[in-house]
């Protein structure tokens, strides 16, 4: 992954929180993944483009989390930001993600809190839930607001309001062997699941003598790509009414999502358990095993570089595509990671801060994320991300990226006893999908009412 450290894109993957899944879903637009027509939207860009000149100078707190910018940004970005407004300081602070949620609880409630704030997309809707966190809504021009990404712009988005804005993205895309592909005879990357399927067929029977091979790594309880094909059935994995959430993995359409996860698990001849996850073991580690056995995986840009770390012989050996949809001329949903930036509704300093982000989300710096490896949250041109191998179909994918529903009670999903996981094991344990579906429904529909 270039100069971004790989600890972002891996957070990004997780949705960027500490222990808990980013992103939330409150467009009316199928982006969300509990979007139904019957969500409410995220507002609409509002104010003028020009920020409001800070006051005559202080100190900007800024808190941004380790290896979220690209080596570098971010003191061009504080140095731009003192030049431009002379007097001003900017006292930038780099966090951890372990305990983070902890710690700007903690500040957020005090009386001297960090101006502007990184937090993983998840939390957002948390801190805006509470208070914490500054409306930006009449002021979200000053952000280019237009050029948001939508999925990331309603992960902070509540009760119409636009607490925040995008920081950076990052989704699966499927990482393949070009060397291995080719001598199945696969002269193009499959657009289509069906093809996707016929493909993993030709790589077992090319490969039919080595034991240890596998056409594509799978792992058993992998959630987020069991989320992709849920909606590429027009499925969700809850709905919203009302602003109340309720489970909706007991639907046909998200049924249908459920049966294609089995299939490609089995097609794969995947050897992953079924019931571990993609860190467990690292998938870097399984692809990078013995000289590599595996020709493909579901993954980021960081694991195909942890691959080429264990075993450097495997270098420029990959490309990437986006997940198929079982649609032709489309690609699946993909679940969108990343972060959100916001403003302490507490801080002293809300000119300043504004100001600070108008820079960060103008088109310079969201070009040196995208060169970093990251989608960039507040501009629509991807073409920087040509410079990493998942770039470009990363890029094609994250205009179809959604988030999970936005409600607090998401951090419990993510952070306890899983039902999706729980769900995905059964069915591959031989549970029928009917059976798999209502248990799994019933638990998520508890968790989502209850919060627990």
């Amino acid at each position: 992954m270039l100069a971004v450290g790989a600890a972002a894109v891996a957070l990004a993957a997780a949705g960027c929180s500490s222990g808990t899944t980013t992103q939330s879903g409150g467009g009316s637009t199928p982006t969300s993944g509990g979007g139904t027509a019957t969500q409410a939207a995220s507002p609409a860009c509002a104010g003028s483009p020009t920020p409001k000149a800070p006051g005559s100078g202080g100190t900007l707190n800024v808190w941004a989390m380790q290896g979220s910018f690209p080596t570098g940004v971010a003191e061009q970005l504080n140095s731009e930001f003192e030049a431009k407004y002379p007097g001003w300081k900017v006292n930038y602070q780099i966090q951890q993600w372990s305990g983070i949620s902890a710690k700007l609880n903690k500040a957020l409630t005090g009386s001297n809190p960090p101006d502007v704030i990184e937090m993983g997309n998840t939390q957002a809707v948390s801190y805006a839930n509470a208070g914490e966190l500054q409306d930006i809504t009449n002021i979200s021009n000053e952000f280019q607001c237009s050029q948001w990404n939508q999925a990331l712009k309603d992960s902070v988005a509540l009760d119409n309001k636009q607490f925040g804005l995008p920081f950076y993205g990052a989704n699966r895309t499927v990482l393949y062997r070009k060397d291995m592909f080719a001598k199945a005879g696969i002269t193009n990357p499959p657009t289509t699941q069906e093809e996707w399927l016929a493909d993993l067929g030709k790589l077992k029977t090319t490969y039919a003598s080595d034991p240890e091979f596998q056409s594509l790594y799978l792992p058993g309880r992998e959630w987020y790509t069991l989320a992709t094909f849920v909606w590429d059935n027009s499925g969700n994995l809850a709905t919203n009414k009302n602003g109340t959430y309720t489970a909706s993995l007991n639907t046909p359409q998200a049924k249908a999502g459920i049966d294609f996860y089995k299939k490609l698990y089995d097609t794969s001849g995947t050897t992953a358990p079924k019931d571990t996850d993609e860190a467990t073991p690292q998938q870097s580690d399984v692809v990078a095993k013995d000289g590599g056995h595996v020709a493909s995986f579901i993954g980021f840009g960081y694991e195909e570089a942890a691959v080429v770390k264990a075993d450097p012989a495997l270098n420029d050996k990959w490309g990437a595509f986006p997940i198929p949809s079982h649609t032709a001329g489309q690609t699946a949903p993909v679940f969108l990671g990343g972060s959100d930036l916001g403003i302490a509704a507490k801080s002293t300093n809300q000119d300043a801060a504004a100001a600070w982000l108008a820079l960060e989300s103008g088109a310079k710096y969201q070009g040196l994320l995208a060169a970093g490896g990251l989608v960039p949250g507040t501009s629509t041109d991807t073409s920087g991300l040509s410079s990493v191998v998942t770039g470009p179909a990363m890029g094609v994918s994250s205009k179809n990226g959604r988030v999970t529903p936005v409600t607090p009670a998401w951090a419990t999903v993510e952070g306890g006893n899983n039902p999706l996981k729980d769900l995905l094991t059964s069915v591959l344990s031989g549970t029928s999908v009917d059976q798999a579906a209502s248990d799994a429904n019933g638990k998520l529909d508890k968790i989502l009412k209850s919060g627990s």
